[in-house]
């Protein structure tokens, strides 16, 4: 019997839990840890003029200090499926918050940049167990007929903590008067800022001991009883619990652990459809989106924008990211992800070509005269818009479903590990590139926006509305 006829036979495929409102609770639940990779991958934004300042560091090391956590990021995405499969979904979970935890702590209290650093690998660490145990979670124990919606909580979790992050930097900011350094409840508003992760952290947590180990995980290490009471928890007691199992027990048996020379093949060393994995996922970097999260108040405060409206201004910007990810959830399955994300691509060679132009312009005493000013900070949320509506989400959908089976998990693998590398170039590279010329430097990001269109057009298969069998 195949998988989808017992799919069929157990009811999977349109079982309905008898109290979705708990199902949604364990999806937000596991949906914390997206909230906190989002929140500590851009709340460093708050605290890099600071840093500079105590240190006394130069922007090369600067930009390494605010880089080196993708090291961690990396470290952890590769790791963190083995560690789920020895010891638990939940125990991952748990270990993800206690470093959350720990880097919190650590950065808000470094006794040298050295050791700031250190924390921030830590911290890294945390964000790349975290991107990854989060989907698998939610896609193991969401009812399949709620699958895509629930699973979507991950994404939305992340801007979401982009927000608050910038919220909060606001908020301590305010309170110390706009100095980054001046004191609030004894310490420097930049340490507040980095170690307020402390509670969604304690949070994460203390709600992992709350929802139950992922219906998979308890079938491969033979606790069938348990499984079926979670079985019976997520998705209804009317299912056959029996062909359930049996169900999930074929799949593992059935699936094809791919490896690394599943992947060769072809004129240039990778199988052609690898490489356009990897294109898209250094696209999606190369157009600087992560500059706009992890230095957007040091680029405004560079062309003479207090600090208080520079990290106002940081806050509005992760607004329109969530709206531009609802915008991308909504139409992602309607419109298709090819269109999507030429759209997307227009939009941003239109933002960052705007922003070229306004930083090519003398400051007038140390600010942009008023209409660059101006067109500056419209053009830099229309680019995160346009980002966030298309290659923000339609990247991960596309990585998700354009692989063949046999090396979907690796080729994955492959294709976001270039993705931490040409995030950590350009998050190190744009504190020297703007010192040598801010708007040169966009003008690079918006080449890259322009070339992903070609990209897209001769390279990208469409995937909307297919099977993932169908892909190879």
């Amino acid at each position: 019997m195949t998988s989808t006829e017992q799919a069929s036979k157990s009811g999977a495929r349109t079982a309905h839990p008898d109290h979705l409102g708990h199902v949604i609770f364990i999806a937000a639940a596991a949906a914390m840890g997206g909230f906190l990779f989002g929140y500590d991958s851009s709340v460093i934004n708050g605290a890099v003029e600071a840093i500079r300042d105590r240190y006394d560091v130069g922007s090369a090391a600067l930009a390494q200090v605010i880089a080196i956590a993708l090291i961690g990021c990396a470290i952890g995405a590769a790791t963190a499926g083995r560690i789920a499969d020895r010891i638990g979904r939940i125990r991952c979970m748990q270990i993800a918050a206690v470093l959350f935890t720990v880097s919190a702590v650590g950065s808000a209290l470094p006794f040298a940049l050295w050791d700031l650093a250190f924390w921030r690998v830590v911290g890294g660490f945390a964000i790349g167990m975290a991107s990854v145990i989060g989907p698998a979670y939610i896609a193991e124990v969401a009812p399949p007929a709620y699958r895509g919606r629930l699973g979507s909580f991950q994404q939305a979790a992340i801007v979401i903590g982009i927000a608050v992050s910038q919220l909060v930097n606001w908020g301590v900011l305010s309170a110390a008067d706009g100095d980054q350094r001046g004191k609030v409840l004894g310490l420097e508003a930049w340490q507040i800022m980095l170690g307020v992760m402390v509670i969604p952290a304690v949070l994460y947590g203390l709600l992992s001991f709350a929802i139950p180990e992922s219906p998979r995980f308890l079938i491969s290490v033979g606790k069938h009883e348990r499984a079926r009471q979670v079985l019976t928890e997520v998705e209804g007691k009317d299912v056959d619990l029996d062909a359930r199992v049996a169900e999930i027990e074929g799949a593992m048996k059935s699936e094809h652990k791919s490896s690394f020379k599943d992947l060769l093949g072809g004129s240039f060393f990778f199988k052609p459809i690898v490489w356009i994995g990897i294109g898209l996922s250094v696209f999606q970097q190369f157009v600087g989106i992560n500059v706009a999260f992890y230095y957007s108040s040091t680029l405004w405060q560079s062309v003479g924008v207090d600090p208080t409206d520079s990290f106002f201004y940081s806050f509005t910007t992760s607004i329109i990211n969530i709206v531009g990810t609802a915008i991308a959830m909504i139409f992602v399955d309607r419109v298709g992800r090819k269109p999507l994300a030429i759209i997307g691509s227009v939009g941003m060679v239109v933002g960052l070509a705007l922003e070229a132009w306004a930083f090519s312009h003398h400051l007038v005493d140390g600010k942009l005269p008023a209409t660059q000013g101006w067109i500056a900070l419209i053009a830099a949320h229309v680019f995160v818009l346009f980002f966030a509506l298309s290659w923000g989400v339609v990247v991960w959908v596309m990585l998700g479903e354009m692989f063949p089976n046999r090396i979907r998990a690796a080729a994955l693998g492959v294709a976001a590990a270039a993705q931490w590398i040409a995030n950590w170039a350009i998050t190190a590279s744009f504190p020297s590139l703007a010192e040598w010329n801010l708007s040169a430097t966009y003008v690079i990001y918006t080449a890259f926006a322009a070339l992903s269109i070609p990209f897209v057009l001769k390279f990208v298969k469409e995937t909307k509305g297919k099977s993932l069998e169908e892909m190879g």
